[in-house]
């Protein structure tokens, strides 16, 4: 019978709490339920607030402005949740209790189920669920009592999330599980790389848009990752020059930490992601862009951008003490930067090469590999493998 916490606040959500737990109890699941809320419950819960409230700050209860406190108790059930046996958990809430409700949430594993009952969940989630498998359940109506579309609403959630904990399995293959960057413009070169590396490897490919890197990264943190072949860093484009899908200021960071293999390379760094033309700051009117589709404009990188982004991951790698394998594919990195293509430019390229080629302290344990072809080249996929299958645990 799965454990599955049943967290909002008591103090405004005690019915619909009350009623959650019932229904998973009538499903077969363990409800065990926690009050996040700053003011007196309506019901009792297995875990007080006061519970709670001891993992963060000794005034938490007793603070007036709702603002601090909602922001406290999230971090203190954060705090809590971190070090507590889940099998699965549900919240519910509004504005203050879904903020404080998916702090916890992202604290936890993933594969442990995660749903979230919430009015702001047809909204904007990313705030929420960042880089975490939270999944966001819209509440339709607010949740201020039980009416019959917050019954059906907390029944299919109550369904939904004991589902979920019963299917809870483990898919470890026995297999290292390896972690690979890829974009449109080096979706060939990445597949064929996953073909190479056959059943030897657990292959899991990641969206380099930001929230992909975030993510591959936060896997490695957490160990469920032995190597990551980094073949798009597009994203660091992004960060230096105002891009749309930054992974932020710690990409590459996890690697120095881990010093798990590392086998990366300069995919589609010849480009900066926006939106649609339109939103373009107006400092970049007039370069040279193309149109990805009607909502994704790509704006080829400049020699000085390209140098600046080499010198930024050339940085990152001297702290990676672990062992490191960088390919420079020395006719493109991306489905467009080659000859004829779109974003062909030689000397951007060079710059962007040389860069990295100058800041890196090269070592035996870090070495850089020239490979004479496209980033989408067959050679250029057999180089990467047999690089990774070189310093491989």
């Amino acid at each position: 019978m799965p454990r599955i916490h049943v967290v909002g606040t008591a103090d405004t959500k005690g019915a619909e709490l009350a009623f959650l737990a019932d229904e998973i109890r009538r499903r077969g699941g363990t409800p065990v339920t926690v009050d996040v809320g700053t003011r007196s419950a309506t019901i009792p819960t297995d875990i007080s607030a006061r519970d709670i409230a001891a993992f963060g700050e000794s005034s938490l209860l007793t603070i007036d402005d709702r603002g601090t406190a909602v922001a406290g108790m999230a971090r203190a059930f954060a705090a809590f949740i971190a070090g507590q046996d889940v099998d699965a958990i549900v919240g519910v809430g509004g504005g203050g209790g879904t903020s404080i409700v998916t702090a916890g949430m992202r604290q936890l594993p993933i594969g442990i189920p995660k749903l979230m009952v919430s009015t702001l969940a047809s909204g904007d989630t990313a705030p929420y669920v960042g880089i975490s498998d939270i999944v966001m359940m819209p509440a339709v109506a607010d949740l201020a009592g039980l009416n019959r579309i917050s019954r059906m609403v907390l029944i299919q959630a109550a369904a939904a999330v004991t589902g979920m904990a019963n299917a809870r399995t483990s898919f470890d293959t026995g297999k290292a599980t390896i972690g690979l960057t890829m974009f449109g413009v080096t979706t060939t070169a990445v597949t064929q790389i996953i073909e190479l590396l056959g059943d030897s490897v657990d292959a899991i490919p990641f969206h380099a848009t930001g929230t992909g890197g975030k993510t591959m990264e936060a896997l490695a943190d957490s160990g469920l990752l032995g190597g990551v072949m980094d073949i798009t860093t597009t994203e660091v484009a992004d960060l230096l020059f105002g891009g749309v899908l930054s992974a932020g200021p710690e990409r590459l960071d996890c690697i120095a930490r881990t010093s798990i293999p590392y086998v990366g390379s300069l995919g589609a760094c010849d480009m900066i992601n926006f939106w649609a033309p339109e939103t373009m700051p107006d400092t970049y009117k007039g370069r040279h862009i193309y149109r990805h589709n009607a909502n994704v404009t790509l704006m080829r990188t400049t020699p000085d951008e390209n140098r600046a982004i080499g010198e930024w991951i050339g940085h990152k790698l001297n702290r990676c003490d672990g062992p490191v394998r960088f390919l420079i594919p020395e006719r493109g990195v991306s489905a467009l930067d080659i000859e004829g293509g779109d974003f062909w430019d030689p000397a951007a390229d060079a710059a962007l090469f040389a860069a990295l080629t100058d800041t890196v302290r090269w070592t035996d344990a870090r070495r850089l590999i020239r490979v004479p072809a496209h980033i989408n080249d067959p050679a250029f996929a057999k180089t990467a493998v047999d690089a990774f299958n070189e310093i491989k645990a």
